[in-house]
């Protein structure tokens, strides 16, 4: 049994690494932040799967996997309902915040089975933007839209073009709420900066 536990553990400690790799990196010290309390909403994944004959429930934020009982792969479907059931009962009936999300084999290895060609390249594109929105989900562009700023503004002020420029910024800006005003039926305010 401890190689068992050994082996959830890895794999728990994986999870976690892969989960936390997507926490967006922030170049801004947040001097308020503090530990989560109960009464906070935490955002995390709980996975309910069939181990050597055992349904656990694996949740990074218990010290270890919870067992509830007996089950094999076959059973896998029936004997997870009521464990989901309890666990979505512990929140008011107004909480919708719950996704469920099936892990199942890679569906190239089927289409690849039964030939389907169109179906592999369709996987295999969608695992190629997908690393990609993954690298852009890891990466604080706060830097890069700063120098960005910076060089246009350069520009500007190289060519003599800045007051021009941040004058039709102003007045597309007050346009636009002109034309939010509008849609609501409210008046045009007389005294546009």
């Amino acid at each position: 049994m401890l190689g068992l536990c050994d082996s959830i553990n890895w794999f728990l400690e994986l999870i976690r690494g892969v989960h936390n790799s997507f926490a967006r990196s922030s170049p801004f010290i947040d001097e308020g932040t503090r530990a989560a309390t109960e009464d906070d909403d935490l955002y995390h994944f709980i996975a309910y799967t069939p181990i050597n004959g055992i349904l656990y429930e694996i949740d990074g934020l218990q010290p270890s996997p919870i067992s509830h009982g007996r089950c094999t792969e076959e059973e896998f479907p029936e004997k997870v309902i009521p464990v989901l059931q309890r666990r979505i009962e512990r929140y008011p009936t107004t909480e919708i915040r719950f996704n469920l999300l099936a892990m199942v084999q890679d569906l190239r290895i089927r289409a690849t089975e039964i030939g389907d060609v169109e179906m592999v390249a369709r996987e295999d594109e969608k695992r190629k933007m997908w690393i990609w929105e993954n690298e852009l989900r890891r990466h604080n562009f706060v830097g890069f839209a700063h120098e960005i700023l910076k060089r246009a503004v350069a520009s500007k002020l190289r060519d003599g073009k800045y007051d021009e420029w941040i004058g039709e910024a102003k007045q597309k800006a007050q346009d636009r709420m002109d034309e939010r005003r509008k849609a609501r039926g409210e008046k045009e305010d007389i005294a546009s900066p």
